[in-house]
């Protein structure tokens, strides 16, 4: 988050500076150096802005170290506080900003299949996530075969719905990830299938799935339902 966002937050919700200020426990001083960049706005005043105003998720914060992983459970409630429709039934779970929740389900060596069904429906939604900070984790991770395939199906999906300028925008970040796409053959999230699985989809994977040398079944042929 910047103070620009701050600035934006705070005047969509039709505050005064010295109203948010007074909102945000600091003082106008320092809220306006905030707002002009000339101070950087801190984890504490990041969050507790979060709370006061209304703020799109790509503007939470971001760590520095993600925690990594995460269960299953977890990351279908990060999903269904994002507005993911397949998770609507769950409630209570803090917003994450979308970029955390995409590390942490690629991180996992074994994903649900739900979750994992989900994970090209987050650039479609938040095509103005923090694609450096996305793209810098993953392959500080590994993980750019990964998310190189999911952006590429969300991507098609974009596609077919008939929104040409979303896919060109995101065929533009998978670009920027071939130069880093791993040889080494992964998964989806899924290292458990058995050697016997792993052949036959080795022989029946999509040519997005080939490209990025990762043994799945999904298609965006079949995330229909995942987009309603």
């Amino acid at each position: 988050m910047n103070g620009n966002q701050i600035k934006n937050a705070r005047l969509l919700a039709s505050c005064t500076q010295q109203e948010a200020a007074r909102k945000l426990n600091v003082t106008q001083a320092y809220l306006s150096m905030v707002e002009r960049g000339t101070r950087p706005v801190s984890g504490e005043l990041a969050s507790k802005a979060v709370q006061v105003f209304e703020v799109p998720a790509t503007a939470l914060p971001l760590p520095s170290d993600p925690h990594g992983s995460h269960d299953a459970a977890f990351l279908a409630a990060a999903f269904a506080a994002l507005g993911y429709a397949g998770f609507s039934h769950l409630r209570g779970a803090a917003r994450m900003n979308p970029a955390e929740v995409m590390i942490g389900a690629l991180d996992c060596e074994n994903l649900d299949a739900r979750v994992t069904e989900a994970l090209p429906w987050l650039p479609v939604a938040y095509p103005e996530l923090d694609w450096e900070w996305l793209m810098r984790n993953a392959r500080l991770r590994d993980r750019q075969n990964r998310l190189g395939f999911v952006v590429a199906l969300a991507g098609q999906v974009a596609g077919a719905r008939g929104n040409a300028a979303l896919a060109e925008t995101l065929a533009e970040k998978v670009k920027k990830l071939e130069p880093s796409r791993l040889a080494a053959e992964g998964t989806l999230c899924r290292e458990s299938m058995t050697q016997a699985e792993r052949k036959w989809l080795r022989a029946h994977r999509s040519p997005t799935a080939e490209h990025w040398n990762l043994l799945t079944d999904l298609t965006h042929h079949g995330l229909g339902h995942a987009f309603q």
